[in-house]
């Protein structure tokens, strides 16, 4: 480098450091991207840019990664740490031809490799966007080209506060050296790849240009599907067909997002001022993967679950902030109200009515917009619950949304379509108290202004909020595997629905619903909830607490439920610390020490953080359970019984493990309880340790109101086999009601009717009921005494008087 260069980047830096506020993804590039510090790091930049150059150093150096000006030291000789690909612009034009020097360079490099077969350089692709406006479609000017000077000036002043640094998966030299040799031609094909990275990742990090709103309509207006259905309304109906077209178009106006890049970068300000009020971090994973679907040109669709109305702006902050684009999210028609909904609709939001039955017309233009949004590239977001949950557990998807994805790949998608499952969990969800009051029979309050102005006022520290992106689902790959001549179905004008349809999107919704609870955050508060609520009194003492927070760490980090999740990394005490530093506990202190415990209220608001994560604990839990209950048995005895109950649990939580591996999982668990002193092990035989039944019951208990509704369900069966379907979940549910009054049973999903249905409906399919709905007789029988074992008899003994004290009621009658 000649020292003019040094001297101007020196009086470079000084502008730069006051103008320019750099985003550097990924956060962590040395975990995320796999780099090794121990072997040497050459960046590659897609043009030649000092100003590029020294923003890149002042990332790399926040970062802990080597400083781009320095050296690279191989053997006795120097060689630069930085490449450019292209020559790049000035203001006399654009040389985009790769540099003469950066060609020697790689030649070089690819000769060291094959004189030392030790080397193994690290090439880094390195992007500087400055701004990341994705432009309309009628401007056809390219979008995030390169920059000369002036203009490079101009978009520091404009642009400086959103400059995004993106490092890219690094190449390894040695691997193209060994594969594909070391001559001049490789040297040139490293450079035409590196140039098709960067223009990808420019399009990942802008995504397509924005339509025109009114072109659009008119685009959509004009596809054959909606003509036709236009057109047929009009004649059943006998009315002029403008009067139906002007239908459309309103229905597409109330639909359709009207997306504002400027409304993103203020929203992006407002909402990292407002995150960091609320919350002591935002804890993202497994975002790499999203961008590599980006860039490789997937069609991303994000599928979250829905635990508050922060979701949907907590998704794209996030997404913005990971270098993506915020996707077009599906909105309930509820949420457009003034001023909220214009906000929304210009942040990407796109409204969707509650139902469709009976609206052909309606269901043919959102069809046909979403196929749109799919067709252009814009990354979607929809929450396949169809609503939040109001339990904290996961529901059971909706597959409307699912079904349409599929219809619009019926019209010929060029481009794969991606399934992405999001866990975002929360320390505290600021609706928690009004979903238990609607829990509790009280009606819904419809959204509105007052609604967000009651919600600001209550607005304060939150503790962590967690954002984990799950295992990927690619679409494509998942209709091969399962409907091998799908692409005989494609009808790029107006798809159909096959008969594969629902068994495939019935059988896809649970898959992206388990992959959604693979990937669960468990923090403070959810296992010191999880702790508390399986205490009888709703209270410990702050030792047994963090003792029993202590094994299910160490249940999650031994036995990892999935590779999904993420654990806490914090020991247990800093934990404990941290959770009743958020105020949802009584901690009282005597002699002895400290008390935390739960008052009625805290308790009932408490198990919606549990729920979060139960089904993390289930099989941990009923292994705990049926070893409390029996104190002795066999390993194969723990097998037959958590088999047998196994498929109910799968269903009703989304667990992750299919049949066939379940007792290799059994067998992990128990020897971790058994090296936790929790059980004791003889080879054959497992029992309980009477001097740690402490901890053992507690984590036994997590478990015991999902056996207690199972119990009633099978107990009503017995009683009367031929019960309907609707009887038999209705009779149910007022049981679990009265069983909760009874024996102080907090938890509001106890007594949901959905979880019944789901336990019908598995009952059904795993031959416990007939297609009729009628008991057969000996499993269910089988099943009820199983369960009749792992209840408490005063529990069985209120289950069995209300049976029988309505018998005695029908027979008065």
């Amino acid at each position: 480098m000649s020292s003019w260069q040094k001297i101007y980047q020196k009086l470079l830096n000084l502008p730069l450091s006051l103008l320019v506020k750099t985003n550097s993804i990924p956060s962590d590039p040395v975990k995320d991207l796999e780099l090794d510090l121990e072997r040497p790091i050459i960046y590659i930049l897609p043009f030649r840019s000092n100003t590029d150059l020294m923003t890149l150093r002042s990332s790399t150096q926040e970062r802990g990664l080597p400083d781009p000006l320095s050296p690279l030291v191989i053997g006795n000789r120097q060689f630069p740490r930085y490449v450019y690909v292209a020559n790049g612009p000035s203001i006399f034009g654009t040389n985009g031809e790769l540099p003469q020097e950066s060609i020697d360079l790689f030649i070089e490099l690819l000769e060291q490799h094959k004189q030392d077969s030790e080397l193994d350089i690290q090439l880094v692709p390195a992007s500087i966007l400055w701004g990341r406006k994705p432009g309309k479609e009628s401007n056809r000017s390219p979008i995030l080209h390169p920059l000369n000077g002036p203009e490079k000036f101009t978009a520091i002043l404009g642009h400086g506060r959103d400059c995004l640094v993106r490092l890219s998966t690094p190449v390894s030299l040695r691997y193209m050296a060994d594969n594909h040799g070391t001559d001049d031609a490789i040297a040139h094909k490293l450079a035409r790849v590196a140039k098709i990275h960067f223009s990808r990742q420019k399009i990942a990090a802008s995504g397509p240009r924005l339509p025109d709103r009114q072109a659009l309509f008119k685009r959509l207006l004009a596809s054959k599907a909606i003509d036709k259905v236009v057109r047929e309304e009009a004649q059943s109906r006998d009315v002029p067909i403008e009067k139906v077209r002007k239908e459309a178009i309103d229905m597409m106006e109330e639909i359709a997002a009207d997306f504002s890049y400027s409304l993103i970068k203020k929203g992006e300000r407002f909402l990292g001022w407002l995150w960091n009020r609320l919350y002591q971090g935002l804890n993202i994973n497994n975002a790499q993967r999203v961008r590599k679907l980006a860039q490789d040109g997937h069609e991303i669709v994000y599928v979250p679950c829905h635990r508050s109305h922060m979701d949907y702006l907590l998704l794209s902050y996030v997404l913005y902030e990971e270098g993506l684009v915020p996707p077009h999210i599906a909105a309930g028609i509820n949420l457009n109200f003034f001023p909220a909904g214009p906000i929304f609709r210009r942040g990407g939001a796109f409204f969707i009515r509650r139902s469709f039955k009976g609206n052909r017309l309606y269901s043919t233009v959102f069809r046909e917009y979403l196929a749109e949004l799919f067709a252009k590239g814009y990354s979607v977001e929809y929450f396949s619950e169809g609503g939040r949950s109001r339990t904290g557990r996961l529901l059971p998807a909706k597959t409307g949304m699912l079904s349409m994805t599929i219809q619009a790949m019926l019209r010929g998608l060029n481009r794969p379509v991606t399934l992405v499952p999001v866990y975002i969990g929360y320390e505290h969800v600021m609706e928690v108290a009004t979903y238990a009051n609607e829990l509790r029979g009280k009606r819904k309050e419809k959204e509105n202004v007052g609604q967000v102005l009651r919600t600001l006022r209550k607005l304060r520290n939150l503790g962590q909020g967690y954002v984990n992106f799950g295992e990927p689902i690619p679409l494509n790959q998942y209709l091969n595997d399962n409907v091998p001549d799908w692409h005989n179905d494609i009808d790029p004008i107006e798809p159909q629905k096959p008969g594969w349809m629902n068994p495939v999107v019935n059988q896809l919704a649970t898959k992206m619903m388990t992959h959604i609870n693979d990937a669960a955050a468990t923090n403070a508060l959810t296992l010191c909830a999880l702790a508390l609520l399986s205490s009888r009194q709703r209270a410990l003492s702050r030792e047994e607490l963090e003792q029993q927070i202590d094994s299910y760490l160490q249940i999650l980090r031994n036995t990892p439920y999935s590779s999904q999740s993420t654990v806490p990394e914090d020991d247990a005490k800093a934990l404990v610390e941290h959770a009743i530093a958020m105020d949802k506990f009584i901690v009282e202190r005597d002699s002895l020490g400290d008390v935390v415990s739960l008052n009625r209220q805290q308790s009932i608001l408490m198990t919606y953080y549990r729920n979060n994560i139960i089904h993390l604990f289930a099989l941990p839990s009923l292994i705990a359970h049926i070893v409390v209950q029996y104190q002795s048995l066999t390993v194969d005895e723990i097998h037959r019984q958590v088999g047998r109950l196994y498929p109910f649990l799968k269903a009703e939580l989304f667990l992750r493990y299919e049949t066939e591996e379940l007792n290799d999982v059994i067998d992990s668990l128990i020897q971790e309880l058994v090296r936790q002193r929790l059980l004791l092990s003889d080879g054959q035989t497992i029992s309980l340790n009477g001097s740690r039944i402490g901890p053992l019951q507690l984590l036994a208990r997590t478990i015991t109101e999902t056996l207690q509704r199972y119990s009633i369900t099978l107990t009503l069966l017995c009683a009367e086999p031929q019960m309907i379907k609707s009887e038999l979940e209705q009779q149910s549910q007022m049981m679990a009601q009265r069983l909760s009054r009874l024996h102080g049973i907090n938890a509001p999903e106890f007594f949901d009717k959905g979880v019944f249905a789901i336990l019908v409906k598995t009952l059904r399919h795993e031959g416990y009921l007939t297609d009729e709905c009628h008991a057969v007789s000996r499993p269910v029988e089988n099943l009820a005494d199983q369960l009749a074992a792992l209840v408490s008899p005063e529990v069985k003994l209120t289950i069995q008087a209300v049976i029988n004290r309505d018998d005695k009621q029908v027979n008065n009658e």
